[in-house]
């Protein structure tokens, strides 16, 4: 338990960051794993332009490494590529 006010306040801040972080990040995994079970490149490519833009706005505020992303988008990028037309 904090011992003070703004021990109290901090601990607030924390868990409600805490779990903002953590819904953002399972919304880049879902976005992921639905371009990978797309069924066609078409579907597939219009999965990607979402997941990119969240994947993007995840490393700008630092929620994931820029690397990381690019890493993600990447990898997904080639998935589509080797998708039938």
């Amino acid at each position: 338990m904090p011992n003070t006010k703004s021990a109290a306040k901090r601990a607030r801040q924390s868990l409600k960051r805490y779990l903002r972080n953590r819904a953002q990040r399972s919304k880049m995994k879902t976005l992921i794993k639905k371009v990978l079970r797309a069924s066609s490149r078409a579907e597939a490519e219009a999965l990607y332009r979402e997941a990119q833009a969240v994947i993007d706005r995840l490393a700008t505020k630092g929620l994931i490494h820029k690397n990381k992303a690019a890493r993600k988008k990447t990898q997904l990028a080639h998935h589509i590529a080797r998708l039938p037309a």
